[in-house]
């Protein structure tokens, strides 16, 4: 049995569930495509009260399963107007299962600033807010904590998402208490400030009770040792962490480079050194005393998180993820992993999407407004978007608009959002996701970062691409890390009798397929409603005219080829 609540902010009145069965285990982007379509989402101004905000936690959450732990956030994306689900990592689903929570629905706007406070006695108590307004994420953060105590987990706006620009996401506590594990896509930081809740405290009690408690601590076990013997997660993850994909995009040639015009940043093969990927951040990091291997939420086994060290063996930034190396360092140019920390923590204290971010200031490089690689030009730009100048509030409406604003030729969005660190003229199958998926340019909605295409048709292309979102469709709807889908994917049936256990359910092994695609499905249905045409699946025109070196290629797939991919799944 599980709890969720429905929380509306103009009056305070809360309206509690008791979920127990299917209504706990299909949760996260399932249940948020779901519900907001039920509130009829499609058709509200995302920044209005209108617009529900939605946080889900998984079925093992507040266990110690491996990558169970994630949250899933989700409204209608005021950055692209479409459905948006952004998931992070970290403790706050963690203790929302410590309290039995399944979840909550914030509705309307608070009147005041407020911080709502889930208590472990069961109450929720609202709070003044004002004491940490205009605050970074991590002074915040430390002052809550001061207040609330450290077992607590915390989720964040920060001073960015206060006045609603678009690059703002939602920052959660990871499990040293750093504010720097972020829902960080679509806007939904923004939506928490336009609802006027600058904090939600949780605090943490202890494991959630199951059907079948026993055999639920074995599966953990069993998991853990799966994901211990696989090559992906130990050879790639555990080893090298996300950022080990920069090394990989560099050498084929699908890196973003100065604004997308280039897809190589060094020429490893004619001996080049390469400075932004794992390979040589690994060792220097460690060197330093840094963390190359680090779990940022309880009890996951992949550990590919980290914590990065400067020269003088502080701790600079926790984590440098592959998507901030692409977006915020090559795509602007940085060479120095040491300047693409900095710019991170800053980011992370902002509590901005670093994949908007480095794109966004990337588009005003190419506006002539700095250089490329000029990393105090970028440190300047974050400090007016931190202080809500003019330009800084114009900066953090993000790459599309900042493109329009200064009539940028080069803007590499689609639906209005970053494109992620995966140019779709090399990465094609992960392109014709960004392309399709209603979440806007979001790799994370399908990625197959290595495999090889151009000698594949578009036909075969479109089925990789969505037999892919189907799985992390249904990951996503299960409160699953990604990074675990090696495991996962492969072995639906352990994974439908360890729910069964959990939660007295009788899922089979189809269970998890069929997730996924009715999550796909009902994302599709939004958009739909909301206006969306194939004409919103096309790349910008520069990625068709512009070959990318070193590869030479140009993309080969149209909005019109993509758009009906979801009209395939079954019914």
């Amino acid at each position: 049995m599980r709890t969720y609540y429905d929380i509306r902010l103009t009056d305070r009145t809360i309206t509690r569930q008791e979920l127990s069965g299917e209504a706990v285990v299909k949760v996260g982007r399932y249940l948020i495509a779901k519900n907001l379509l039920e509130m009829g989402a499609a058709t509200v101004d995302p920044l209005s009260p209108e617009n529900p905000l939605i946080f889900s936690a998984g079925p093992f959450a507040g266990t110690s399963w491996s990558n169970a732990n994630r949250t899933s956030v989700g409204c209608k994306s005021p950055l692209t107007g479409g459905i948006k689900e952004a998931n992070g990592g970290g403790t706050f689903s963690y203790a929302l299962g410590h309290l039995k929570l399944s979840g909550f629905t914030l509705h309307g706007a608070s009147p005041d600033w407020v911080v709502i406070h889930f208590k472990k006695d069961g109450t929720i108590e609202f709070d003044d807010a004002s004491p940490y307004l205009r605050k970074g994420n991590f002074e915040a953060a430390a002052m809550l904590h001061a207040c609330y105590g450290k077992k607590v987990s915390v989720a964040l706006c920060g001073p960015v998402g206060e006045y609603q620009g678009l690059i703002a996401g939602i920052a959660f506590s990871d499990k040293d208490n750093r504010p720097s594990r972020l829902s960080a896509r679509g806007g939904v930081g923004a939506v928490l400030g336009s609802k006027k809740v600058k904090a939600i405290v949780v605090d943490m009690d202890r494991i959630p009770p199951f059907e079948d408690t026993k055999k639920v601590n074995q599966s953990i076990k069993e998991y853990a040792k799966m994901l211990q013997a696989d090559g992906i997660v130990t050879n790639f993850y555990a080893k090298l962490g996300t950022m080990g994909m920069a090394d990989v995009q560099n050498y084929m040639g699908g890196l973003p480079v100065r604004n997308f015009s280039a897809g190589q940043l060094a020429n490893v093969a004619a001996g080049e050194t390469f400075k932004m990927g794992a390979e040589y951040i690994g060792p220097l990091n460690t060197g330093r005393g840094g963390e190359q291997t680090h779990a940022c939420m309880p009890g996951c086994v992949i550990q590919c998180s980290n914590v990065y060290h400067d020269q003088s063996g502080k701790e600079v930034v926790s984590p440098v993820e592959y998507e901030t190396l692409g977006l915020l360092g090559s795509n602007c140019g940085i060479t120095e992993p040491d300047d693409l920390a900095q710019l991170n923590f800053v980011a992370n204290d902002l509590g901005v999407d670093t994949i908007e971010t480095g794109a966004m200031l990337a588009v005003l490089m190419e506006a002539g407004l700095g250089r490329f690689g000029d990393a105090k030009f970028m440190a300047d730009c974050l400090a007016e978007i931190r202080q809500g100048t003019e330009n800084g509030r114009i900066w953090a409406l993000g790459t599309a608009r900042v493109g329009a604003h200064y009539g940028v030729r080069r803007v590499p969005v689609i639906k209005k959002q970053a494109i992620s660190a995966y140019d779709p003229r090399v990465v094609e199958a992960t392109g014709i996701t960004m392309m399709a998926t209603a979440q806007g340019a979001d790799h994370t909605a399908g990625n197959l970062p290595r495999l090889k295409t151009r000698e594949m048709d578009t036909e075969s292309l479109i089925t990789q691409s969505l037999a892919q979102q189907v799985k992390v469709a249904a990951n996503d709807s299960l409160g699953l890390c990604v990074f675990g889908q090696s495991v996962s994917n492969t072995n639906t049936e352990f994974l439908a009798n360890a729910l069964n256990a959990a939660h007295g359910t009788s899922f089979t092994k189809d269970f998890f397929e069929e997730l996924g695609r009715e999550a796909l499905k009902l994302e599709a249905e939004f958009n739909r409603r909301a206006g969306f045409t194939e004409k919103d699946d096309e790349l910008p025109a520069f990625f068709y005219q512009e070959s990318l070196p070193p590869t030479d290629h140009v993309a080969r797939f149209h909005g019109a080829d993509v758009h009906g991919m979801y009209e395939r799944l079954p019914a």
